[in-house]
């Protein structure tokens, strides 16, 4: 079948096979030249993506155990987050981390090393992994945790599938006292003002900026600022569940490529910043974290040709400087991004190739055209320039290059996925385009 990642770009011919049981994914992993696993495809690039063949995850969905004195529940690693929260909120608990979509896999997850709008002060979803069963390329089974097979466990946290499959895992839920979330938003008026309230957040459990991409002059890097917390049970007046009738859109077709333009993403920026009002609101949780969910298909918006994400990081001493000299690009190429969402990240994660490091994280989407490849050649001269690294869960074009000097710790994660007996009967595009 043709396949692709959530940024339709690039596209690849290759057999699907489906994993339901072990013995599915070893037999898989025997047979075939080379493959790599792929949970609901919500990667933006290449990196769930191999010329030969992919293993379906989705298949290994079941819930194992749960134990609601600990939170701690054990899963297959196909389980979307979708199910996870339709099973945990009710019950009074919710993951400790969720990245911007639900329709992710727990296995994808851990792959990617996902962080959320809390990871200034719960780190990425690694940090809350107790264990994990890999299955090896030889069909070996290993339980990996911090302290079992420890480096194992490590390379495969943001390790993009590239040490085995993940089969199942165990993690830990946290509690919370309602699905509502208490919400407060401000609106900043330039880069400055919007790095100092973000930082003057930080005592808030979830904080996130969109930035307006095309405000210039002054303005630059002017923001809306969403900063929340779970309400208590008298908070949420008449929200007392999570609100499982929101209405959904869908984008039915491929809208000609040129409709995400210059001019009608500085439109959308303006009328958002300004239909953003100050103030405090109980909000479903569904709303707050997973806002684009509620447009099926959004992918679409950017034609046939598919759109590119840009997801860097720049370390906290230098991350104005950077990020003023990123914005006055993406303005100058009046290259407007449709989302540009701007946080605060906590310590560097677990593995050698997880992406969080302790500074700004800034996460961009453009066409898939010339003129964005070129724009995105100046951007990464920006990122190494200040010590950056770019996110390979979003990546599709990242040069070797960028990779090393943003990854120190390459070598580290080569030794370990080298160890791997059979390990390279497990690649992606990605990995192959990287030397991984």
């Amino acid at each position: 079948m043709k396949l692709s990642g959530w940024g339709r770009f690039p596209w690849v011919n290759c057999r699907q096979r489906n994993m339901r049981a072990p013995s599915e994914a070893a037999a898989a992993l025997a047979t075939e030249k080379t493959s790599i696993a792929r949970g609901n495809g919500r990667a933006y690039g290449d990196s769930a993506l191999n010329k030969d063949c992919v293993i379906s995850t989705l298949k290994s969905d079941r819930i194992l155990s749960f134990d609601p004195g600990t939170g701690t529940i054990v899963c297959e690693a196909g389980l979307l987050l979708d199910d996870l929260l339709e099973f945990a909120v009710p019950r009074g608990f919710f993951p400790p981390v969720v990245p911007g979509t639900k329709f992710v896999t727990v296995g994808g997850m851990i792959a990617a090393d996902v962080h959320g709008k809390n990871h200034h002060g719960a780190g990425s979803f690694s940090a809350h992994v107790d264990w994990l069963e890999l299955l090896l390329p030889d069909g070996t089974i290993v339980t990996a945790s911090r302290m079992s097979a420890p480096d194992l466990f490590a390379a495969t946290c943001g390790g993009m599938g590239l040490t085995g499959l993940i089969l199942s895992l165990s993690f830990r839920l946290m509690r919370i006292p309602s699905a509502a979330i208490r919400q407060e938003t401000l609106r900043t008026g330039s880069l400055s003002e919007t790095l100092a309230l973000i930082e003057a957040s930080s005592d808030w459990r979830y904080t996130v900026a969109w930035v307006d991409s095309l405000a210039r002059g002054s303005q630059l890097g002017r923001a809306v600022l969403h900063r929340g917390d779970h309400a208590r049970p008298d908070e949420t007046g008449a929200m007392r569940a999570p609100n499982r009738k929101r209405t959904k859109i869908r984008v039915p077709f491929d809208p000609p490529s040129g409709l995400l333009n210059a001019w009608t993403v500085q439109l959308f920026n303006a009328l958002y910043y300004r239909r953003n009002r100050p103030g405090a609101a109980v909000v479903d949780y569904d709303a707050y974290f997973f806002p684009l969910d509620g447009v099926l298909g959004w992918n679409r918006l950017y034609g046939s040709r598919g759109f590119l994400q840009y997801q860097c990081v720049i370390p906290r001493r230098t991350a104005e400087t950077a990020l003023h000299e990123i914005l006055e690009l993406i303005t100058a190429s009046r290259q407007g991004s449709f989302l540009t969402v701007l946080k605060l990240l906590g310590p560097e994660g677990l593995g050698p190739l997880s992406f969080p490091l302790e500074g700004y994280t800034l996460a961009m989407d453009f066409p898939n055209v010339p003129a964005t490849h070129s724009l995105f050649a100046a951007l990464d001269q920006v990122v190494r320039k200040h010590s950056g690294r770019l996110y390979l869960a979003k990546d599709a074009r990242m040069s070797r290059e960028l990779l090393e000097s943003g990854y120190p710790r390459l070598t580290e994660f080569l030794r370990v996925r080298r160890s791997v007996p059979g390990h390279e009967k497990i690649a992606s595009l990605q990995s192959e385009r990287l030397g991984l």
